[in-house]
């Protein structure tokens, strides 16, 4: 056989935004199937948004701090319950800062070989461009983007 060999050459290190989002959970799915299927080690980063000064009440950085800890919480579930079905290797990091940013330092320190996100359904976006767009146009690790 040459040397491409079926089972062999996929990703070892996948690296998956999730947020909490309907296509975030899509692409957490998706990752997780690859890493299943391929052996690879897992890396599952959720970035909680930085609280904006400008645009928040008394209190409401706290209430999206509680709101993100929450999300983080439920993934931490979600990602136990799977383990106890599927062997899997897998880290769950959780940081606050820019998800682009945040994203892009993980994927670079765990030598991903594979960045997987949910598409953006945010309507500025096609104006600005998602993260999604962010990581391909970096153009450092192959990026699949689940619908």
């Amino acid at each position: 056989m040459g040397p491409f060999e079926y089972g062999m050459d996929g990703p070892k290190v996948i690296v998956v935004g999730v947020d909490g989002s309907e296509t975030a959970l899509r692409a957490g799915a998706y990752a997780w199937g690859l890493a299943r299927r391929g052996g690879a080690r897992l890396v599952v980063v959720h970035v909680a948004p930085v609280a904006s000064l400008t645009t928040l009440t008394p209190g409401g950085a706290a209430v999206m701090r509680e709101t993100a800890d929450e999300i983080a919480a439920e993934i931490r579930r979600e990602l136990a319950a799977a383990a106890g079905r599927d062997r899997v290797a897998y880290e769950f990091v959780t940081e606050q800062g820019d998800p682009y940013t945040v994203l892009a330092r993980v994927a670079d320190e765990s030598r991903a070989d594979a960045v997987v996100v949910g598409a953006s359904a945010q309507a500025g976006h096609r104006l600005i461009g998602s993260v999604a767009v962010r990581l391909v146009r970096s153009g450092r690790w192959p990026v699949t983007v689940v619908p």
